[in-house]
């Protein structure tokens, strides 16, 4: 089934979520170091109650000694989570060498896919997102310590514009859809 004809009865909410998240995204590309710290803080919250849960199950299913490697996993969720919460900057630091190492990788894998798909049509196109990826990973990687004030913030940001145009375009066509 098509994505607008899911989003057909909702195409309004659709839209009205797409233009909160372009807002959200010029907020954090305004001000992209709130919007990290806010990231690694997040990202904190949800590790400590990711590490909370599973020694939950471990201890309510009555498999502690069957169950000791999750158990491991949940206190290693907790005091990564925990760290976090308590260093964010060093947090949001973390992830910006995470998000350099992330782009570099990434894009060496889509260049050699591009090789791979040479002659189809669209792998020039793969090819310059593969080169980008590692030209701005590098260029995170070069700038650190400076870069953790801006790239995770910046990235969520471009992130949630491209999603609520996104959220925008699809809820519009949605709408002409059962307007016909």
């Amino acid at each position: 089934m098509p994505l607008t004809d899911v989003i057909k009865k909702d195409a309004k909410t659709a839209k009205w979520v797409g233009i909160f998240m372009l807002i959200a995204g010029f907020l954090a590309i305004a001000a992209p170091f709130a919007a990290g710290l806010s990231v690694a803080l997040v990202v904190g919250v949800l590790l400590l109650a990711s590490g909370i849960t599973q020694i939950f199950l471990v201890f309510r299913a009555g498999s502690f000694g069957e169950g000791i490697f999750l158990v491991v996993l949940g206190v290693l969720s907790i005091v990564a989570g925990g760290y976090m919460l308590s260093q964010p900057g060093l947090a949001l630091a973390t992830l910006t060498l995470f998000l350099a190492a992330y782009f570099i990788a990434s894009g060496i894998v889509e260049a050699i896919a591009a090789f791979g798909a040479r002659p189809a049509d669209g792998w020039v196109m793969l090819m310059i997102s593969g080169i980008l990826s590692v030209v701005l990973g590098i260029m995170i990687w070069q700038q650190f310590p400076l870069s953790g004030a801006w790239a995770v913030g910046v990235m969520v940001g471009v992130k949630l514009i491209f999603g609520g145009w996104s959220l925008i375009a699809i809820g519009g066509a949605a709408k002409e859809a059962v307007a016909q």
